[in-house]
């Protein structure tokens, strides 16, 4: 059997590690960090701190609140 294909924000987490060499759980807690705060807020912090990318950066933030919210 082959493994359930991850879909949504999580499909981006192996190459967010491999481009940027720090686990998803180092990233979570830089923008638990700086909540409370907008998402987009969150999304600019991790670009313009860390250069990362629109898509990996609205990725984690946009799966870290869902967390957070349940």
């Amino acid at each position: 059997m082959t493994e359930p294909q991850i879909k949504g924000p999580a499909s981006y987490f192996p190459s967010i590690e491999k481009k940027y060499g720090r686990p998803i759980a180092e990233w979570k807690a830089l923008v638990r960090a700086r909540c409370p705060a907008k998402h987009m807020e969150l999304v600019a912090f991790l670009k313009a701190e860390h250069g990362m990318g629109h898509g990996h950066a609205n990725a984690i933030v946009t799966h870290t609140l869902a967390e957070d919210a349940k």
